[in-house]
């Protein structure tokens, strides 16, 4: 009985990898294993996670998220005003760190803050709106989401047009992330600890440094590799400790998923639907493939398919939304609400889902206005 319990509690603890992996397995049945497998993965972004992903572990040894929330309590007295700081600050950060980075920068916080302030009920909310803000906070600037960056290069788009195409969706996120925020309770709130201890200043320096690095693989100012040399040296030094605490299984989560897209696209059926059906819409199309292929496989595969790049490029910003495949940020949202051990997994997937839907819902209407 107690083994069974526990190969249970494992199985819920690791749903989202075991899924990524059943998946990634039942395209390789329709897609053999050849030389083409190597193209699937992102080794940069692979890097980007894990550099970043050590990082964040080394900040909280050092109770960094749990100081840094206690400021923002002092500051944004309730729970209104701290929720909607975090989230914009998630949104904005996005724009720099791209949406994976800014949420597994900015998560725990979300979490400390919550927790500190004895308030974790409303961690569902929270996270949902950080997931939200993190994927349509980065569509304004062509640096801001990965799948911007290959279709302003894949198409040559003029940088006022880009501007132009996506200012109204962004207005429109700003507005109804405004509005929800707003439905959330202003009562009083503080820290548990009112005393907290400033983290070691050489400490929080050397992290600060180390996650500039992580943050300039993503620009690619320099090698990929070298930024993972650097910040794996740096925690080995400093806390060796934080790299045995990275969340390897997102990790192989991402591995499985860029399997599981890279198949997908190269079964002929699959390359045969897009092809008949984006001609009749490639914004609605987009949208689609974003919800079954996440958004960045859907930009490389349906561009090879249409010109319209308005549409497109529309679509697979805020086709994010949706499922939690739709964007692999919402999958980091998902992995970290479960670690968290909030409530329910199935309550939070209901909220997101309806939440996330009816965002789609009005920026494929303000889509349909502008484009």
């Amino acid at each position: 009985m107690k083994k069974s319990a526990l190969i249970l509690k494992a199985i819920k603890s690791n749903a989202v990898l075991i899924i990524a992996i059943t998946a990634a397995i039942i395209t390789c049945i329709f897609v053999p294993i050849d030389k083409e497998y190597i193209s699937y993965f992102d080794f940069k972004t692979l890097a980007c996670l894990f550099c970043t992903l050590a990082v964040v572990c080394a900040f909280k040894n050092i109770k960094f998220f749990i100081w840094l929330a206690g400021l923002i309590l002092k500051k944004f007295n309730t729970l209104r005003k701290s929720v909607t700081a975090l989230v914009f600050i998630t949104f904005f950060g996005s724009m720099i760190l791209a949406n994976d980075m800014a949420l597994i920068t900015f998560l725990p916080l979300g979490y400390y803050i919550l927790t500190e302030s004895d308030q974790k009920q409303y961690m569902a909310i929270t996270f949902i709106m950080q997931n939200i803000a993190a994927n349509l906070g980065g569509m304004l600037t062509p640096f801001g989401n990965p799948q911007n960056l290959y279709l302003f290069s894949y198409y040559s788009i003029p940088t006022g047009e880009f501007f132009r195409i996506m200012l109204p969706p962004f207005i429109t996120a700003v507005i109804l992330i405004i509005c929800v925020c707003l439905f959330i309770k202003p009562i009083h709130i503080e820290a548990k600890s009112q005393n907290i201890p400033t983290p070691p200043i050489w400490r929080m320096i050397v992290y600060a440094i180390l996650f500039v690095v992580s943050v300039m693989i993503v620009f690619r100012l320099f090698a990929y590799y070298w930024g993972l040399i650097i910040v794996f040296a740096g925690i080995l030094l400093t806390d060796r400790k934080a790299l045995k605490k990275v969340d390897y299984g997102l990790l192989m989560v991402f591995t499985a998923f860029f399997i599981f897209a890279g198949n997908l696209a190269r079964i002929p059926y699959v390359n045969q639907f897009f092809y008949e059906y984006i001609k009749i819409s490639p914004l609605f199309m987009g949208v689609l493939s974003c919800q079954i292929i996440s958004n960045v496989p859907s930009a490389i595969l349906l561009s090879k398919f249409t010109a319209d790049y308005a549409s497109l490029l529309v679509a697979v910003n805020i086709g994010g939304l949706g499922t939690p495949i739709a964007s692999l940020a919402s999958l980091i949202t998902l992995n970290q609400y479960r670690l968290s051990a909030a409530g329910s997994t199935l309550k939070y997937l209901l909220k997101f889902l309806i939440i996330n839907f009816s965002f789609l819902a009005f920026l494929i209407l303000t889509a349909l206005i502008f484009i």
